[in-house]
């Protein structure tokens, strides 16, 4: 991992209706604590198809643009299924602080997927606490994750 905290990068945050109101209070709760967030949307409640928001992040993190992301939609598989696409973004769906933290640890996730219509506010925002703090641990799992873009039909 770098040496540079996450609070001096920018992470960029997307979501659709089912994740517009966790979001909201993702994005006002982590910038008081110093983190730099990138609002991509949705900016409202109205239905969005969630792919038109996942893809501009993953893109983006895909890119090299973004070191991380996190992105929300209803229930957190949408939204991972299509940041999934990107050969270089692995996004982990955690609904609890262990697996956003084993995400991290285990799978070096650039990505966090929360499911908004499942978790409280404060519970996704112990998610994206855990997720930006927490390291990638290397070692065996770098061999594991390396084999994650391979294609073996």
């Amino acid at each position: 991992m770098n040496n540079i905290s996450n609070k001096e990068k920018i992470i960029p945050i997307t979501s659709d209706h089912g994740g517009y109101e966790v979001k909201k209070y993702l994005v006002e709760k982590l910038q008081s604590q110093g983190y730099k967030l990138e609002d991509m949307g949705t900016h409202s409640e109205e239905s969005v198809d969630y792919p038109d928001f996942m893809h501009k992040l993953a893109s983006a993190i895909n890119k090299g643009k973004y070191e991380m992301g996190i992105i929300l939609c209803g229930s957190g598989n949408g939204a991972a299924i299509t940041a999934n696409k990107y050969p270089n973004v692995r996004a982990a769906i955690a609904w609890q602080r262990e697996l956003s933290e084993l995400g991290r640890q285990h799978n070096n996730a650039n990505i966090l997927s929360i499911p908004g219509r499942f978790v409280t506010k404060e519970v996704a925002l112990e998610l994206a606490e855990a997720f930006l703090t927490t390291d990638f641990e290397g070692g065996r799992h770098a061999r594991r994750v390396e084999k994650i873009p391979k294609i073996l039909d």
